[in-house]
């Protein structure tokens, strides 16, 4: 079976210091146990990823420097993607309150970096999705054709979050002020479940992952939405190394879920929303519509009634 991991952080030292040491995630590690987790140098996490047949990797990077004065791992991210172009694709971490200097800066990390999308964290960033400081992003976004991908649940000892800024009605209002837009709502929006679920029903450009939720309380109902309506709009995602990869895809191969919605959870969705699936090569340096969506006319999965307005 072939698998691309959507939300993966090579657990190098310096990755796995960054995390534990950070403001944001420092209870959280030691809720969990943290400290535990083993670093690798990068060579061998390439290797581990060939042997459990991964074929690619979406690698995020984060920008909350505003509101936590924590510098953003940007830079990890783009030395991840040099070092092995074939197997790791780049999300740029953004910073909303940098107004025209984040619209610039994803600008320039698209069309000379060759990141492939943007990548943001509103309760972090301690404003909704919806907020207009989104709104040039989202924007320049279309305008170079790449996919967002919004953190929509968070741990629970991350101090001042806010929970009402993972609610995937902001998302529903974004998808619907922006069309041509690929919005990916990362960890399902939990525990906002149903609301996570009609999202991606009723909006053909929102996607999400299920990951490190997939078996917590009411993940049953994510499981029954993904046979009955949803089967086109969930992708793989590990949370490595927060969550050990090899234990995620274990999971899912035992998820109750028929194999041909198994197929395009592990890959099938993603490679569509990457472009692989049209032949397009992800080692490129240059501005791409990830998946020929803009200006499109999007099918919904599943339609029990006419679709709603705002």
């Amino acid at each position: 079976m072939k698998i691309i991991d959507f939300r993966f952080r090579p657990n190098t030292p310096e990755i796995i210091n960054g995390i534990k040491n950070s403001s944001m995630f420092k209870a959280t590690c030691e809720a969990i146990g943290f400290d535990k987790r083993v670093p690798q140098p990068l060579p061998e996490i390439v290797a581990d990823l060939d042997r459990r047949g991964v074929e690619l990797c979406v690698v995020s990077g984060r920008d909350c420097e505003t509101t936590y004065g924590f510098p953003a791992n940007n830079n990890s991210i783009l030395e991840f993607c040099r070092a092995y172009p074939n197997k790791f694709l780049g999300f740029w971490g953004i910073d909303p309150h940098k107004g025209m200097d984040a619209v610039r800066e994803v600008e320039h990390v698209i069309k000379d970096l060759g990141m492939r999308g943007i990548a943001t964290d509103p309760y972090l960033a301690h404003c909704p999705p919806s907020d207009a400081r989104y709104y040039p992003i989202y924007a320049k976004c279309v305008e170079l054709g790449v996919p967002v991908f919004v953190t929509t649940a968070p741990p629970a000892q991350v101090p001042r979050a806010i929970m009402d800024y993972i609610d995937p009605r902001q998302i529903d209002v974004v998808a619907r002020d922006f069309p041509e837009l690929i919005l990916i709502m990362s960890h399902g929006g939990y525990p906002f479940v149903n609301e996570a679920i009609f999202a991606c029903m009723r909006n053909a450009n929102v996607y999400m992952d299920l990951s490190e939720y997939e078996l917590a309380p009411m993940a049953d109902v994510y499981v029954d939405a993904l046979n009955k309506m949803i089967g086109d709009k969930v992708i793989f995602a590990s949370a490595h190394p927060f969550i050990e990869q090899a234990d995620a895809i274990e999971i899912y191969k035992n998820l109750n879920i028929s194999e041909e919605v198994r197929e395009k959870v592990m890959y099938k969705t993603a490679a569509k929303i990457l472009g692989i699936d049209k032949g397009v090569s992800f080692n490129t340096t240059k501005p791409m519509a990830p998946n020929g969506f803009n200006n499109a006319k999007f099918p919904l999965p599943f339609q029990p009634f006419a679709p709603m307005g705002r």
